[in-house]
């Protein structure tokens, strides 16, 4: 139902003191590891893909525009589900999600 390629950056203005980059978030991608519900990983961390680096506490060694996937210790990098905020703010997607996309996301997390 969703693309093969899914973005998402937040689509609200970042607070004028807020010294916060702006970070992309890859939600899926075609190269990326699909998860299954029989996958038992328990390491988990972002990658950034701008700066080929790990991305840790909101920030990684390379400079401003992150783009950051799910790094899966086991599988690599890794597609995920949107998160809640994700799915609250569809503005944020890259490509557009139609109305009947956000639609099911919602049904599917139980996400107003």
């Amino acid at each position: 139902m969703l693309p093969p390629r899914l973005l998402w950056c937040d689509p609200r203005p970042i607070p004028k003191f807020n010294l916060q980059e702006p970070v992309t978030i890859v939600v899926r991608d075609p190269g990326f590891y699909e998860p299954t519900d029989e996958d038992n990983c328990t390491s988990f961390g972002f990658f950034c893909q701008s700066h080929d680096g790990p991305y840790r506490s909101a920030a990684c060694q390379g400079g401003p525009s992150h783009r950051i996937a799910l790094d899966c210790g086991e599988h690599g990098l890794e597609s995920m589900w949107p998160d809640q905020l994700m799915v609250m703010l569809p503005a944020g997607f890259t490509p557009a999600l139609s109305d009947e996309q956000v639609d099911w996301l919602r049904s599917e997390d139980d996400v107003p």
